[in-house]
């Protein structure tokens, strides 16, 4: 079976991620949440690093419940500093806070984050290949920050675009091509 160049040579979770996962689109809030927290944490380390980590991720940040990172306090903060299953980044953990309170803002101003996400295509994929940014990624990532998320650059949003399925990115070579 013939897969994107960065799958080669990868583990087995790498690839299941790939077939399984990336670049479908995805609507539903709370996984599009644990995408955009998953991606800033990535932010300097690579995506193998985060998957072997999700499990953990998910225990941790209460499956990604907005609702109640939104509202983790100093215990819980000093909780998630300690444990060694996730990265143990205080501006990373803050900024999931943060960003969760931001998401549950935008939930209501578009009545899901889905919503507002798929929006900036009308709700459709598009195909671009071989790109780690563009005008999207940018404009998304400015009104991400305007609105007070973190970890957001147009770098992260490109890569977030391309796991949620906004950005369809495999390689025409690549069983998972389509073209649109």
């Amino acid at each position: 079976m013939k897969r994107c160049r960065w799958v080669e040579n990868q583990p087995d979770f790498y690839k299941k991620y790939h077939d399984e996962e990336w670049g479908i689109p995805e609507h539903h809030d709370i996984k599009l949440f644990e995408l955009l927290i998953l991606e800033g944490a990535q932010a300097g380390l690579s995506w193998s690093t985060i998957l072997k980590k999700r499990t953990e991720y998910r225990k941790a940040f209460d499956n990604f419940d907005p609702n109640k990172v939104s509202k983790y306090n100093q215990e819980k903060i000093n909780q998630l500093l300690q444990n060694e299953g996730i990265v143990r980044n205080k501006l990373k953990i803050h900024s999931a806070i943060k960003n969760a309170q931001v998401f549950l803002e935008i939930q209501k101003e578009f009545k899901s984050f889905n919503n507002y996400i798929w929006s900036f295509t009308q709700n459709k994929t598009i195909s671009q290949i071989y790109k780690t940014k563009n005008e999207l990624s940018d404009k998304i990532s400015q009104d991400l920050k305007r609105r007070g998320m973190k970890f957001v650059g147009s770098t992260i949003i490109y890569s977030y675009l391309q796991a949620i399925g906004i950005i369809n990115d495999h390689e025409k070579k690549c069983f998972k091509f389509s073209p649109k």
